[in-house]
């Protein structure tokens, strides 16, 4: 199910997800012939019962640690975050605390559990974490209601720094109906007797928002009141809730957020409903509202920050006070994570690339600053002197840089800079449909925006007001040859395996240095109308000729502090796609392919999360796209 061991407690019966499984068929039968049969009317509903998976129970009970603090335990799955209340001062702390969470097939199902220590006035340290499959639950039979998982350490997935208890149940289609019938009788029922009178299923009938529905409150009580004793248990309202959704639907809003809901959709009415009340267990419901488990476990200055508008988190371009805090979609856990980015940095970066006094300072001198800096930084981290700074950023980005996976222990490191361009172990980076050259991969560990076109770029992203292709590539490409055609940017940051591959398998037609300056390739500074990154950076152009794909260009940039870029392939050679390309030195850098019109289909959803202005973070070797130009290898030599 996740990382980490489990200990034999409740045995559960062997059936259980047999049953489950069963019973969750029948309800999508049911839901399918009540909205068009096998799915000919009524296509969008069928879809989304298709991937209805359940609603997963998620309870933390305890956890073991290995000194003692106060603790606080948050959840991430897909783009919400939960957290429990913070514990008492002990190595073993305790919150029973659950949250119910929507399960799809094809949508996000591992959840992050990260435990934090809360003895920081503005900053909880993150300590260990775990990832749970709730998938899992449907597919396996049931040992235990209750797992013990192993704690890991954030900087190396093989050390284990504790251990946590949690218990995870899937709910019942059919029971989720009945439990919901409950809570909905129980906002009424003021004498807590289990039924309710007429005025009672009045004030009900008014909460559903249905005006219609109000004018007729006797002729409903009176259908729904089946044996006539005058009052309405819980049976007959839910078979009143049933057949009227059926005939004449009298839920318009949620009774208790007062959301407006489709009731056409029967699914999706059941699970909001569900997801709103609570199910009164007695344990902790956890907090939600947040979208990385960062915000959620912040200390008071940053929630004092997000007060008077300094700071705050947010989907979409990075500009004004949501760049202090630079969200990404990891595509592998299909969560939202935030980068982790010095505080004073941030502010810098804001200073100089946002603000037209920041435009000033860059027209009198700082870009020549940025060089002079970028150069005696190289320096630096190639001194024997510098390999004092490897532990030190290992601890800052913790949980971003995973020792476990890079090939040689710290101790092979004689400066910073050999560790910056460390290589990974054989496998680490395994790359998808390796025997098919008409599938693009990624180019590197990145945050990576795709678009169909430039137009695309510039209307999303990149907003340096003198962006196109031709300046990207400079005046020794013909730029013509990738008009309207598709451009993916690779961005690359500090804490990154900063070795670059081939997206593509094809020939290294050429090589072009192009001059610049050394601006950050940050968002910040992308997202900024003040400045044209791309297009004014120092750069290397290499062209690709393949067989799939046609042309590709394929864009090193340089960046503030980075002290070069290295390619070890030559003019004239043949590369697979997955081989390594070349590295770049200390700092933060970005590589941009850009394929000629038609040529590639880029995966959905890289696009969908770029329409967005949202980052996706991928690995080497993940799939990128495919070929769609049956023509594109008649150059191919």
């Amino acid at each position: 199910m996740g990382h980490g061991s489990s200990k034999e407690t409740n045995s559960a019966p062997s059936s259980r997800a047999s049953r489950f499984r069963e019973r969750l068929r029948n309800y999508r039968r049911n839901l399918l012939h009540r909205h068009g049969g096998d799915g000919s009317s009524g296509s969008s509903i069928s879809t989304s019962v298709e991937d209805f998976a359940g609603i997963a129970l998620l309870t933390l009970r305890s956890a073991e640690m290995k000194f003692k603090d106060r603790w606080l335990a948050c959840v991430s799955l897909g783009e919400q975050t939960f957290r429990t209340n913070t514990s008492d001062h002990t190595d073993k702390p305790v919150w029973n605390s659950e949250k119910k969470l929507l399960l799809e097939r094809n949508g996000p199902h591992i959840a992050r559990i990260s435990i934090f220590e809360t003895n920081k006035l503005s900053k909880n340290n993150l300590i260990g974490y775990c990832e749970v499959d709730l998938l899992e639950f449907l597919e396996q039979e049931p040992v235990n209601d209750l797992e013990v998982l192993n704690l890991l350490d954030p900087s190396c997935s093989n050390t284990v720094v504790g251990h946590i208890s949690i218990s995870c149940s899937v709910e019942d289609p059919m029971e989720t109906e009945k439990s919901f019938t409950r809570r909905i009788l129980s906002i009424v029922d003021y004498n807590d007797d289990g039924e309710l009178s007429f005025s009672e299923f009045s004030d009900l009938i008014d909460a559903f928002g249905n005006e219609v529905a109000a004018k007729k409150k006797k002729e409903l009580f009176r259908a729904a009141d089946l044996n006539g004793d005058g009052v309405v248990n819980m049976d007959e309202l839910a078979t009143l809730l049933t057949q009227q959704q059926e005939r004449e639907p009298i839920m318009n809003r949620c009774p208790v957020c007062g959301e407006v809901l489709q009731v056409s959709d029967k699914l999706n009415t059941m699970i909001h409903l569900t997801l709103c009340f609570d199910e009164g267990t007695g344990n902790q419901v956890m907090t939600g509202g947040f979208l990385t488990d960062k915000q959620a476990s912040s200390g008071w200055m940053f929630k004092l920050s997000e007060w008077v508008h300094f700071s705050s988190y947010d989907v979409g371009l990075n500009y004004g006070s949501s760049a202090a805090n630079i969200v990404v979609y990891n595509r592998r856990t299909k969560r939202l994570e935030e980068e982790l980015i010095d505080g004073k940095i941030v502010l810098s970066m804001r200073a100089m690339y946002q603000s037209k006094f920041g435009l000033g300072l860059l027209g009198v001198g700082a870009k020549e600053i940025l060089q002079s800096i970028s150069e005696k930084q190289e320096k630096k981290m190639n001194t024997y002197e510098s390999v004092e700074e490897i532990p030190k950023f290992i601890k800052f980005f913790k949980d971003q840089v995973n020792m476990a996976e890079v090939k040689y222990p710290l101790e092979h490191f004689k400066t910073f800079n050999e560790f910056f361009i460390r290589e990974l172990k054989p496998g680490a980076r395994p790359i998808e449909c390796v025997e098919h050259d008409d599938v693009a991969v990624c180019a590197a560990d990145s945050r990576l925006m795709a678009f169909n076109c430039v137009d695309e770029s510039t209307r999303f992203w990149i907003k340096g007001r003198k962006f196109s292709v031709q300046g990207l590539l400079g005046g020794e490409i013909d730029s013509r040859t990738f008009e309207g055609g598709a451009i993916v940017i690779f961005r690359l940051a500090p804490q990154d395996y900063h070795r670059y591959h081939f997206p593509v398998s094809g020939i290294i037609e050429k090589f072009v240095d192009v001059p610049g300056y050394l601006y950050t390739v940050n968002p910040i500074a992308v997202n900024s109308k003040y400045c044209n990154v791309f297009t004014e950076n120092k750069r290397t152009v290499s062209l690709i000729s393949t067989k799939d794909f046609g042309k590709v260009a394929f864009v090193a940039i340089g960046a503030t502090m980075v002290g070069g870029i290295t390619f070890l392939k030559k003019k004239g050679e043949y590369a697979k796609k997955g081989d390594e390309f070349g590295y770049f030195s200390f700092g933060g850098s970005t590589v941009i392919c850009v394929f000629e019109k038609g040529a590639i289909k880029i995966d959905e959803d890289l696009l969908e999360n770029s329409a967005r202005s949202l980052e996706t973070l991928v690995s080497v070797g993940m799939k990128l796209g495919t070929s769609n130009n049956k023509r594109a290898g008649e150059d191919f030599i």
